[in-house]
């Protein structure tokens, strides 16, 4: 018999070739998390999502959403969302059903915290949309859509909107959501009664020309906004006025070594739990930059970087603990796992390089 519950990790991947680079997964990865070892032992796999490359889990832990980072979806031109239900024994996920994203190439969910509605953004299209959560999990048509419109100076990368991700803030009141397309943070009220995404009043917040800003991370004070910019190697602290959806920069800071000469951009960002220190991802340097964070202004002061010990490391993710530290290497096709000292921010390898096909996104879940 399986042993019953326990912790989880979902491993978000990439199943087909493409603009993304090789994929080889099967599809959304379970493992079992060892919460005394914190190693990592494959427990199943779900095949029905493409390129399930973000993954979100609904706040009763019930049920998962993956994006479906494709162009088209049943000869229909956009990617989809996909919903699971999870095994609360086993952690296996059992497709429920799959609704379009309304957008093309979507790479990022999440749910907001009544777990009423899914929200996506759409990075080739650079767009995003809501959609309903039925009883059983399942997903409606999108209840809203909005099309972002600008473009920025990189002409490669910035030719058009590129909604990265979709972000909710504590308050339940606001999804923020870095377009690096446009060098902005888009700031939308969430209408929960009508399912709509309102434009804020104060509809963005600007970044440095050339930023392209990708994801974000919330300090736990409620009170500054970390957001990591893929095409400068950079990551943005912004104070975040919770009652008004607004952002005002307070800082920007580069991920990379100041001797680095190579090819690098940014992916993924987390604040530690404590609040001391956030942590942000380089693609090429290929190695988790470390900051500390005054806890009076939130300003950051770098501390280092640690090698993720393969190449092109996407998301990563942190224990509620904060004692780990869990690196997703997509181009070598391993996730490596990290010690952080609680004084000082840092990161020691533990040794366990976990190998898992083309992994993009981890989500850690106590079932």
């Amino acid at each position: 018999m399986p042993e019953s519950g326990g912790y989880f990790v979902y491993v978000g991947c990439y199943t087909k070739s493409g603009r993304r680079g090789h994929g080889n997964a099967e599809g959304i990865g379970v493992y079992r998390l060892d919460p005394q070892t914190s190693a990592l032992t494959f427990a199943s796999v779900a095949t029905e999502p493409i390129n399930p490359s973000f993954l979100t889990l609904h706040p009763n832990k019930r049920f998962l959403y993956s994006v479906n980072e494709t162009h088209e979806t049943d000869g229909q031109i956009g990617g989809a969302v996909c919903a699971f239900a999870v095994d609360q024994s086993t952690g296996a996920l059992t497709y429920l059903n799959k609704q379009s994203s309304n957008g093309v190439g979507p790479c990022h969910v999440s749910v907001e915290q009544t777990g009423r509605f899914v929200l996506v953004a759409n990075y080739q299209s650079g767009s995003v949309a809501m959609l309903p959560i039925q009883n059983d999990g399942s997903l409606a048509q999108a209840s809203d859509f909005h099309q972002h419109q600008g473009s920025s100076v990189n002409p490669q990368r910035q030719e058009g909107p590129h909604a990265h991700s979709i972000n909710v803030d504590p308050n339940n009141r606001f999804a923020l959501v870095p377009d690096l397309g446009m060098d902005k943070v888009m700031v939308y009220h969430l209408d929960l009664e009508n399912g709509k995404l309102v434009p804020n009043d104060v509809p963005w917040a600007t970044l440095a020309p050339g930023s392209g800003p990708r994801h974000l991370d919330f300090h736990p004070n409620q009170r500054w906004v970390y957001v990591i910019n893929e095409l400068a190697s950079t990551l943005s602290v912004f104070d975040y006025n919770a009652n008004q959806g607004t952002l005002r920069e307070i800082q920007t800071i580069s991920t990379l070594p100041s001797d680095f000469t190579g090819q690098s951009t940014c992916a993924d960002v987390h604040v530690h739990p404590s609040g001391r220190f956030v942590y942000g991802s380089n693609r090429g340097h290929d190695s988790i930059a470390i900051f500390a964070i005054d806890g009076a202004t939130g300003r950051m002061t770098p501390i280092g970087h640690e090698s993720t010990q393969g190449r092109i490391p996407r998301n990563f993710t942190l224990n509620a603990e904060g004692t780990f530290l869990w690196a997703a290497n997509q181009a070598t096709d391993n996730i490596v796992h990290y010690r952080i000292d609680q004084a000082t921010g840092k990161l020691t390898p533990t040794g366990q390089v976990t190998a898992s096909p083309t992994p993009v996104c981890l989500k850690i879940v106590r079932l």
